[in-house]
């Protein structure tokens, strides 16, 4: 049974981040350091604070060569921290699973999305849990899975064939029962891909939105291939790459971006919006 989505694309803002909530010990990014619920609880509504559209809570790393996690173990991960989140934000929280069983408790203790990584194809429940909820739903382009994704990272034309394979999980998607409304598509950026194939499909976003057929979110946060274009692997460096990524997916159509610092990312995309009401007599009101 299909029920009402209670929460549309519509209802979020038209530029809108995604702050990212790892309650992992392992992520590339930020591992161990909100691995405590409570820890992670404060996290996320900091992130709230500084102007989020959607906290993203996730228990499973899906960095390349990241382990699986046991259902258990996500569930004792996950739970505690969406139900903290969402008890006091009215920002809506999502939560960044392949598991429908991780999916069904979390929107039960109050997330209104699920960031699917594996686009439905790593559980055959997974789109009809959704469905039966009513949840949004992302689903992202990815082949393998984390262990072997990097090795499947070959393409005749990324644009197309990420475009075409994401279409096809997109309509999986809406034959489940999941309101189109309540879909967003993601491209997957570093998963099964090169830092060149990333590239390419960051110059492609609208064409690629065009294929899909529904808004994208993009998930470019601190990512490996960042540091490679910018060069150097610090922090500082990845941040301030991911600044500027963040603003050109803006400015390419991206309904959501999925990011770590929503404070800085939050002033990028306004100064972007600043200049884009600019007139030749300078800032408009």
């Amino acid at each position: 049974m299909t029920a009402a989505p209670r929460l549309l694309v519509a209802d979020l803002p038209r530029r809108g981040l995604m702050g990212i909530v790892n309650v992992t010990p392992d992520s590339f990014s930020d591992g161990g350091n909100f691995f405590h619920p409570d820890t992670a609880i404060a996290h996320g509504l900091a992130l709230a604070a500084a102007g989020a559209a959607v906290i993203d809570v996730g228990g499973e790393s899906t960095r390349p060569g990241a382990e699986p996690v046991e259902v258990d173990e996500e569930l004792r991960r996950v739970l505690p921290v969406v139900r903290g989140i969402a008890a006091q934000v009215r920002v809506p929280v999502s939560i960044d699973t392949t598991k429908a069983a991780v999916a069904r408790a979390a929107l039960d203790a109050g997330a209104q999305m699920v960031n699917d990584v594996s686009g439905g194809a790593a559980d055959p429940d997974m789109l009809e849990s959704v469905a039966a909820a009513g949840a949004a739903y992302v689903a992202m382009h990815m082949r393998g899975t984390p262990r072997t994704m990097q090795q499947e990272a070959r393409y005749t034309d990324v644009v197309r064939d990420v475009g075409d394979e994401l279409r096809a999980r997109v309509t999986n998607a809406t034959d489940a029962g999941i309101d189109a409304r309540a879909l967003l598509a993601d491209p997957g950026i570093g998963f099964a891909k090169t830092a060149e194939q990333n590239v390419a499909l960051l110059r492609a976003l609208p064409d690629i939105a065009a294929r899909v057929g529904v808004p994208l979110l993009v998930g470019v946060s601190r990512k490996s291939f960042l540091a490679r274009i910018v060069g150097g692997d610090d922090r500082a460096g990845r941040d301030d790459a991911t600044l500027a990524t963040t603003v050109w997916c803006f400015g390419q159509g991206a309904a959501l971006v999925r990011v770590h610092d929503v404070a800085a990312s939050r002033r990028a995309v306004a100064l972007l919006e600043t200049l884009e009401r600019a007139t030749p007599e300078g800032m408009a009101a």
